[in-house]
């Protein structure tokens, strides 16, 4: 994997977590709980997101040692359950929204891939299309890991 190629998945992988954790910021800000809105972590500057073991040290560490996973997350979402409407189905509502935004990241993806296809753009947009795939593949696997029952994992 060249230096380029090492960048866009970083650039994607960082994207994606970002999104994942302002989704889970915008169902609990839709469910009566503004904590994150107030921390300023309803947003695409990656900054506020940034954990500096998961998404900076472990990234880079992964990278140098050319394992084959790339794996990264970013500072969990507050929330504070008390101020839900319905604690116990909003806060499985505020866990799940991660993994929808991933998915939809990939549905969209691969809708606009399937585009370029059928229009016979695809030699055109060759770089286009492995940008998406790989918006694609992250995407998916973020969205399921997140749905594994583990701790700290959104589907615990």
């Amino acid at each position: 994997m060249n230096l380029v190629d090492i960048v866009v998945y970083v650039v994607i992988l960082l994207f994606s977590v970002i999104v994942h954790e302002i989704a889970h910021a915008l169902a609990a800000l839709k469910r009566g709980d503004d904590t994150a809105q107030k921390l300023g972590r309803i947003t695409l500057n990656p900054i506020p997101h940034l954990d500096l073991f998961g998404s900076i040290i472990l990234p880079a560490i992964i990278l140098i040692t050319h394992i084959p996973i790339l794996f990264a997350w970013a500072k969990p979402v507050p929330i504070h359950p008390e101020k839900f409407k319905n604690p116990k189905r909003d806060i499985a509502l505020v866990a799940f929204a991660g993994p929808l935004a991933n998915f939809t990241l990939a549905f969209v993806c691969s809708l606009i891939n399937a585009v370029l296809i059928k229009l016979n753009l695809a030699n055109s947009f060759i770089d286009v299309i492995h940008f998406l795939g790989i918006m694609i593949i992250i995407n998916i696997s973020l969205g399921v890991i997140n749905l594994i029952p583990i701790p700290p994992l959104d589907g615990s």
